[in-house]
């Protein structure tokens, strides 16, 4: 663990990434592209027969190139690529919310990092939680939910890290201010810089031990969210 001190006023609140943060995301996303394919293969034959797993992400991602709107909210931008697949092969929007239903219930299917719930439970009550997520994973669904105190996703601040906005949508959510204020998350530039360049800390989940190549150094660099308690701590002191 790598500590950079700073002096701030005492911790209330800390706000966590999702994403490979508490979770490794790639095989989760991989997981559920497969199952929505294989659904597609059952439920619209004629669809999933003009594709293969991979031609369909890339439809979807040129679908969602040429969306103007809302290109934070990764739900929004789904369904209107499900609508978009519909109305090219003649069902309209009648498999806008079965599908999205069938990938969101495995994009929610997820395998917390062994450290997580312990550190959560370690954490509460001594801090204000909040999550801030550019995603769309919930929470609740994944049965974490009641460890915090507010949940934010781009969606609800109509903006996605790392703008500012979101971090300031958090903080106002729970009366805090951003001095005292942690982020915590493993993206240099949307977790990391997003944060400090809104007055926040921010604390790097960094498991691969890289090295920082950028400006504002995050305030502590982990291994993982296990350590998170000590880097708080020495935060602290």
């Amino acid at each position: 663990m790598t500590l950079l001190k700073s002096f701030f006023m005492p911790i209330k609140l800390v706000t966590f990434d999702l994403d490979d943060t508490f979770w490794d995301c790639e095989p989760v996303i991989l997981k559920a592209e497969s199952i929505f394919f294989a659904w597609l293969e059952c439920e619209y034959p004629d669809i999933a027969s003009s594709f293969t797993p991979q031609t369909i992400v890339e439809h979807r991602r040129a679908v969602f190139a040429k969306c103007d709107e809302n290109k934070h909210d990764f739900s929004f931008l789904r369904k209107r690529w499900l609508g978009v697949l519909g109305q090219e092969f003649g069902y309209g929007e009648a498999l806008v919310e079965s599908g999205f239903e069938i990938f969101w219930r495995a994009r929610n299917d997820v395998t917390l990092y062994p450290t997580v719930l312990k550190m959560l439970e370690k954490l509460r009550g001594s801090y204000q939680l909040a999550t801030i997520t550019n995603g769309n994973a919930d929470v609740y669904r994944i049965g974490i939910g009641h460890w915090f105190d507010a949940v934010v996703t781009a969606a609800d601040a109509n903006c996605a890290k790392p703008s500012g906005g979101i971090f300031d949508y958090a903080l106002r959510q729970l009366g805090v201010r951003a001095e005292e204020a942690v982020h915590v998350g493993d993206d240099p530039i949307n977790d990391v810089m997003g944060a400090k360049n809104h007055g926040m800390r921010s604390i790097w989940v960094n498991p691969k031990r890289l090295p920082w190549r950028y400006d504002g150094a995050p305030d502590a660099d982990i291994p993982n969210v296990g350590e998170l308690v000590s880097a708080l701590n020495s935060l602290s002191e």
